[in-house]
């Protein structure tokens, strides 16, 4: 009852009272200390269970699922196998959501497998967790082909479809799935309408997305959030309509939020606005004063315009108020183990084979016309200023393991905690074509799928 209210101070008083707790004791207490995100706590209890019952594994990786822990969720997932334990629907969805999280599709597509082969049920909740994994992989036919094969779907399973070909680049696909569903009459919702406005901006359809908006008050009752109002404001910016996505901001009903002024900041990125892009920092810091990323885009503005001044000031202002820059770090999958990659890392087994990648990957792409943009290592990199500290950003690492790792023609997956910038993603482009290897990557807006020299966000992000 106490961790149902999320006290888990007062469910571990009532816990401490019992003399010899018994598996169903502990097992709860574990939930409550694994719901609450004490999840260390819980694993020390969990640990020490003489005897464990599937609930207190689903608990457990749970537990993990929920906060951002996902590497240990599936390492104990995989300790769950080993012992032999009855997995349920409620392990799978929280494992489901593991995968999801680290974008590993190898381990995603083996619980798929483990679900036909045991011959579990897919229920809406089942199906629509595999739908926001193979989304969140990068793998949009099989999330589709999942979605059309489930013979009962709610507005989350539509909205999560949905959701999925807008962070993929397929906008129009997006909408032409939210049509169908109108036609089936189900009714969507705040949600869905973040996913609908999302496929407008990926597809560039301003006036769509605007009807689109509109229509949430008007025929459906839903009013606008917070989330609704940064999509239409990164669906004027993508256009490169930034006076229309101010005087949007200025009529906004509610206080405008740091995704708002974040969306405006990336579009005076894109389009080498400096004063309005000054302009929207100093709203998003006024909001949070140590908001790296808004930082990091200011500073790429000025060094995109070649204003060393203003990169300067921008690094004195991030020293003078204390905030430090995120470290990049790219995740890999490879035979169901999870490689991560930080800046500038030298750790992994095979180190000195992806040094040897890396010298190839510089050598063959300066052949075919790649130009370091040498801009962003005044800023991002704060221990090396070479020009070469930039091939060793934590995506070209992750890049060059799996050019040496993956097999001939295997697609590279990697997901990336930050926004990948532009030379990694110029780079990419290119190694996409020299190498013949199409490279899905996921940073922390959307995907880039990369083929044959070309990127599926067209080159806004």
């Amino acid at each position: 009852m106490y961790a149902e209210f999320a006290l888990p101070d007062a469910a571990r008083r009532v816990y401490s009272e019992l003399c010899c707790p018994d598996v169903v004791a502990q097992t709860a207490m574990v939930g409550a200390l694994a719901g609450s995100g004490e999840v260390n706590l819980a694993r020390d209890l969990f640990d020490g269970m003489p005897q464990r019952d599937p609930i207190a594994w689903n608990a457990m990786i749970a537990g993990y699922s929920q906060v951002g822990r996902s590497k240990e969720a599936l390492e104990l997932f995989s300790l769950m196998q080993v012992e032999g334990v009855r997995v349920g629907e409620a392990t799978i969805v929280s494992v489901l959501t593991a995968c999801a999280h680290l974008g590993a599709l190898a381990q995603g597509k083996w619980v798929h497998g483990y679900i036909q082969k045991n011959k579990i049920r897919i229920t809406v909740t089942l199906g629509t967790a595999l739908i926001d994994m193979y989304s969140k992989c990068g793998d949009m036919r099989r999330a589709m082909e999942v979605f059309w094969s489930m013979g009962e779907k709610n507005v989350y399973t539509w909205s999560s479809a949905m959701s999925g070909l807008a962070m993929n680049g397929a906008g129009k696909e997006c909408l032409e799935l939210f049509e169908l569903m109108k036609q089936e009459h189900v009714q969507p919702n705040w949600v869905t309408f973040i996913s609908v406005l999302r496929g407008c901006s990926v597809a560039g359809l301003v006036d769509k997305g605007r009807e689109y908006f509109d229509s949430m008050r008007d025929e459906y009752g839903i009013e606008p959030w917070y989330e609704h109002y940064g999509c239409i404001i990164d669906l004027y910016g993508r256009a490169g309509r930034l006076d229309d996505a101010v005087n949007f901001i200025n009529a906004m009903p509610i206080k405008p939020h740091v995704g708002a002024w974040g969306a405006l900041l990336n579009a005076c990125r894109i389009y080498k606005n400096i004063k309005l892009g000054e302009f929207a920092t100093r709203k998003i810091l006024e909001l949070e004063s140590k908001n790296d990323g808004a930082y990091v885009l200011l500073s790429n503005i000025y060094a995109d315009s070649r204003n060393w001044k203003g990169v300067s000031s921008v690094r004195e202002s991030m020293k003078a108020e204390g905030v430090s820059k995120e470290p990049g770090c790219s995740v890999i999958e490879l035979g169901g183990k999870v490689h991560e990659f930080f800046v500038g890392d030298r750790s992994h087994p095979r180190y000195k084979e992806i040094e040897l990648m890396l010298g190839e990957m510089s050598r063959r792409l300066r052949l075919a016309g790649y130009v370091a943009r040498t801009n962003e290592v005044l800023f991002d990199i704060e221990e090396e200023e070479k020009e070469d500290a930039l091939c060793w950003h934590s995506e070209k690492l992750a890049i060059a393991f799996g050019l040496i790792a993956l097999g001939e023609g295997v697609t590279i997956r990697i997901v990336k905690n930050l926004r990948v910038c532009l030379d990694c993603h110029d780079a990419t482009k290119f190694i996409s074509k020299v190498f013949e290897r199409e490279i899905v990557v996921r940073d922390r807006n959307r995907f880039h799928h990369f083929k044959d020299g070309a990127c599926s966000c067209m080159d806004y992000w």
